[in-house]
């Protein structure tokens, strides 16, 4: 007996409607994209692996999922490091090649290899899948899409701005205006890790502030002092990030409570030059949040990260990138830019019911099928629906009425068309419209016109 078949964990199949509405947040959020003048790219699914380990930090790295070598993948892998069973140490001997885990870090790849096709600034947004061998859960996927838009080759503030009107513009025309912005700084924590004597202690520190959703304050100095973190200057730290208030109040606080701190300064006036370049109703969605770490290596400025009082994990994440295409070997290339998680705004948008009904899988017009002359006819009448935009079906086989009346039910269809003998016969077309119930005889000559005029009303 063969076995039930299944998909891998965090993976998962979309039927017809579910695939229209994804389809309707990519469309919308192209349609935004394409207004502030981004242009579209795409990269394999696939980089070599050193393209994407210690892009990602310590914890990032983890999830990368890595592809092994063609052939006997062992077969030039030390027998000392096989003996000792380190993975870590094996991963380059066994594999050369990994899944990409997000958009940026091939992006930044991707500008190093055709910066002579480039024009810079370059603007561009990518609509593709990810892989990260993350532990399941709502909201959480190990394969998922991302749709990036970033700016990169300008140091311009306003990039920062732009892209939070980005963001409020997509939400908002997915029904979702209502989100927070949470909005913080790299030069800021750096300053604050310098005001704590954490200097050194940098990297362990953001990749404990950024679990503070998931472990809470308490969590996070246990996590610290476990890292080695001095006591006392993990108390500081965490009175620093607890600040809250308007973002101005708490940019106000920061600027005198970290007086000495140069970089911390820096990045306090970049958070108030962007907050000035927002139009109100962007703004006011703004929040500065000083616990958002986003433990993510290559980030060097602005940190961004959109919620919804109705949903448990962040929808949208960005930042500044000073020089992460000098790390393939170009120098002096700042970028900025924002993903949005579209799986995650697919189940928000579903829990808060915001698809429109129009999103079915079907056509407007199916054509009942009585027999082959009368298909002949169906495919022809069709075939001109089509040519004025209009998608139609001409039902395959001549089954029984009832099966295909089933079938344009299931499939939502507005207009069945029959065409029995009689009405070949006389030129003539009997038309239902399914959502009202109502029925009309037409010439076959006048049905184009006619769907064309019943759909303009509805």
């Amino acid at each position: 007996m063969a076995s039930k078949p299944s998909i891998p964990k965090g993976t998962r199949d979309f039927l017809p409607e579910q695939s229209l509405r994804r389809q309707f947040i990519f469309d919308t959020a192209r349609s935004v994209f394409q207004l502030y003048g981004y242009q579209p790219i795409e990269t394999p699914a696939m980089e070599n692996l050193d393209t994407l380990l210690g892009k990602y930090g310590e914890e990032g790295d983890k999830l990368i999922y890595k592809i092994l070598n063609n052939g006997d993948f062992l077969s030039k892998a030390s027998p000392e490091k096989l003996t000792a069973k380190d993975s870590n140490a094996l991963a380059f001997e066994i594999s050369d090649r990994a899944l990409r885990y997000d958009l940026t870090v091939p992006f930044a790849r991707f500008v190093v290899q055709n910066q002579n096709e480039l024009n810079f600034p370059f603007k561009r947004y990518q609509i593709q899948p990810v892989w990260r061998a993350d532990r399941p859960q709502r909201g959480r996927y190990r394969e998922f899409y991302q749709c990036d838009v970033d700016v990169i080759g300008s140091d311009s503030l306003l990039n920062e701005a732009e892209l939070l009107c980005i963001v409020n513009d997509v939400f908002t025309k997915l029904g979702l205006g209502d989100i927070v912005i949470r909005l913080n700084n790299r030069k800021i924590l750096s300053g604050i890790a310098t005001s704590a004597g954490l200097s050194e202690y940098f990297t362990d520190m953001t990749v404990a502030i950024d679990k503070i959703d998931k472990i809470g304050v308490e969590g996070v100095k246990e996590e610290m002092i476990k890292r080695g973190l001095p006591m006392a200057g993990v108390k500081k730290a965490l009175d620093h990030i607890s600040r809250k208030g308007s973002a101005d109040t708490v940019l106000r606080m920061l600027a005198g409570s970290l007086t000495g701190a140069e970089e911390a300064q820096r990045g306090i006036e970049e958070m108030r030059k962007t907050l000035k370049a927002l139009p109100p109703e962007v703004r006011s969605k703004v929040e500065i949040d000083l616990t958002l770490a986003r433990g993510l290596n290559y980030y060097t400025g602005a940190i961004i990260e959109v919620g919804h009082a109705e949903f448990p994990s962040s929808i949208c994440g960005g930042g500044r990138y000073d020089d992460l295409t000098g790390i393939f070997g170009l120098a002096g290339m700042s970028g900025v830019g924002v993903s949005l998680g579209a799986d995650r705004i697919y189940d928000l948008m579903e829990t808060l019911g915001l698809f429109p009904d129009s999103l079915k899988a079907a056509s407007d017009v199916l054509f009942i099928n009585f027999g082959d002359a009368e298909a002949l006819s169906c495919l022809k009448l069709a075939s001109e629906l089509r040519a004025e935009g209009y998608s139609s079906e001409v039902y395959p086989d001549g089954a029984k009425m009832p099966k295909q009346m089933k079938y344009a039910n299931a499939k939502g269809f507005q207009f069945v068309v029959m065409i029995g003998s009689d009405e070949l016969k006389d030129g003539k077309a009997t038309v239902k419209n399914m959502f009202t119930g109502d029925q009309f005889a037409v010439l076959q000559r006048d049905l184009c016109n006619f769907i064309i005029e019943k759909t303009s009303e509805s």
